[in-house]
């Protein structure tokens, strides 16, 4: 029973001897508890740390043991002074605790929660797919670098598993890049649905219509994002995915000519953007598509209307109503 008080069941042994006989030497202990004299001596040297034997005021050079109600009083308030202490840097740390949840859910909640680094996204996106239950809904403009795509994978895998939607837009531009018109094809192989169109929103990622992730930067996604579970802002979000994916095109299906015009849809989104004042640069990024590929398109169209110059084809392009 004293073990619980930080003494060994020899030392144990040893003090309960020294009470029952207070005349006995250490021999005498030794053999009452079946110990060899130099584990008494060792067992006396922790009793005497702890105060539970002191020198004999009767035989010099001996030892006694300290009657409990004193010896053992003193040790119980020490505990029990730890315990208080103990417990009060337990109640400190809850309270600091659910101060930092607390802050951070008020963060979440009124700006979002930043993530910087592609690690932390990465993980995220994780813990947002493991937490699916229904649906999951993504945006995804641009090029997509492979190990991009290697990385989503197992989490892709994993929900489509579980049954959630999931339905992936990418730009027109996707078809024509390898690694990436496959890593889509895998997607529709598993259940998942995937839209292209020759414009589609920045890119985001919704999931049960609770959650999103969206780019601090929209030019560079891997500057960080923002983590939004704020409802207007998640409401704004699917609605301009949903007319996003309403106007796109399946993926294995063939996105046929204007028949009055002969414009492709990326054709015609490329004239409407360089109308605007944008740059080769701008619009193709804008498209998911290289500035010469712009410059391939606009030949094109240049030859189609009979023009010697973009100017003169922007003009001629209003007046035939292409624009």
């Amino acid at each position: 029973m004293l073990e619980v008080l930080g003494l060994t069941a020899g030392a144990t042994a040893v003090y309960r001897a020294m009470l029952d006989h207070p005349a006995h030497g250490v021999d005498e202990i030794a053999a009452h508890c079946g110990l060899s004299p130099v584990q008494v001596h060792d067992h006396l040297d922790e009793l005497g740390r702890l105060t539970l034997v002191r020198a004999s005021a009767e035989r010099p050079g001996e030892l006694r043991a300290v009657s409990p109600d004193i010896g053992l009083a003193d040790m119980l308030a020490a505990q029990e002074a730890e315990l208080t202490a103990r417990q009060a840097q337990l109640a400190a740390s809850r309270a600091a605790v659910t101060r930092m949840v607390a802050d951070r859910a008020e963060h979440r909640a009124g700006h979002g929660e930043r993530l910087l680094g592609m690690d932390a996204i990465q993980a995220r996106l994780e813990r947002m797919g493991h937490g699916a239950t229904a649906e999951a809904l993504a945006s995804q403009p641009g090029n997509q670098r492979p190990e991009d795509l290697d990385a989503a994978r197992p989490t892709d895998a994993e929900a489509l598993t579980r049954g959630i939607a999931m339905r992936t837009l990418y730009q027109d531009s996707t078809r024509h890049q390898a690694h990436a018109a496959v890593y889509a094809h895998w997607l529709l192989s598993h259940g998942g649905e995937v839209r292209t169109a020759a414009t589609i929103p920045p890119r985001m990622v919704i999931i049960d219509r609770r959650e999103a992730l969206v780019p601090i930067d929209p030019a560079d996604n891997r500057k960080g994002a923002l983590h939004v579970t704020e409802p207007g802002i998640l409401a704004a979000l699917t609605d301009l995915f949903e007319q996003a994916w309403n106007t796109a095109v399946p993926l294995g299906a063939t996105r046929p000519d204007d028949p009055h015009t002969g414009l492709t849809a990326t054709e015609r989104e490329l004239l409407r953007l360089l109308g605007s004042g944008l740059t080769d640069d701008a619009a193709g990024q804008r498209l998911g598509i290289s500035s010469r590929t712009v410059s391939r398109h606009m030949s094109s169209i240049m030859e189609r209307l009979g023009a010697s110059s973009r100017f003169e084809a922007g003009i001629k392009a209003a007046q035939r109503g292409w624009l």
